[in-house]
């Protein structure tokens, strides 16, 4: 089974308002862009990557949590983060039931989670090897 016939069996095993919110989320977050791609990771947890890690989902007793893996050093305009706020790398949305996926909002968040990551690789890229002056190459 792939990772997301697994996420589609997470979900589906999730009877309460929690499955529906977990399906929003999910489809939120792969319409940001066509790039991502879910895994399945830590015995049991929906994760998308986009050149990195963007975020991972879990649902809880009361609570849906989407933690994005750098969320503190991306920008929320909208301020959805309202869980690890006090985390030097991480920041979480928890959605309790009677909450709505703001669906603009959330995408927006997904696709600065992209740049963020895309940043960081141009970042930690090596450098070329420069030619030294007057040397064939």
């Amino acid at each position: 089974m792939n990772a997301s016939e697994q996420i589609d069996e997470l979900i589906a095993g999730i009877t309460d308002w929690r499955g529906e919110t977990f399906a929003d989320i999910r489809r939120v977050v792969l319409s940001a862009d066509p790039r991502i791609i879910e895994e399945w990771k830590w015995m049991g947890s929906p994760v998308w990557s986009c050149d990195g890690m963007i975020a991972v989902a879990n649902a809880h007793k009361g609570t849906v949590k989407l933690t994005f893996a750098h969320g503190a050093g991306i920008a929320d305009p909208d301020q959805l983060f309202n869980a690890g706020l006090e985390g030097n790398a991480r920041r979480a949305i928890d959605y309790h039931e009677g909450d709505k996926v703001d669906a603009r909002a959330l995408k927006a968040l997904v696709r600065a989670a992209i740049a963020y990551n895309q940043t960081k690789l141009k970042k930690n890229a090596p450098a070329r090897k420069r030619v030294k002056a007057g040397s064939e190459g």
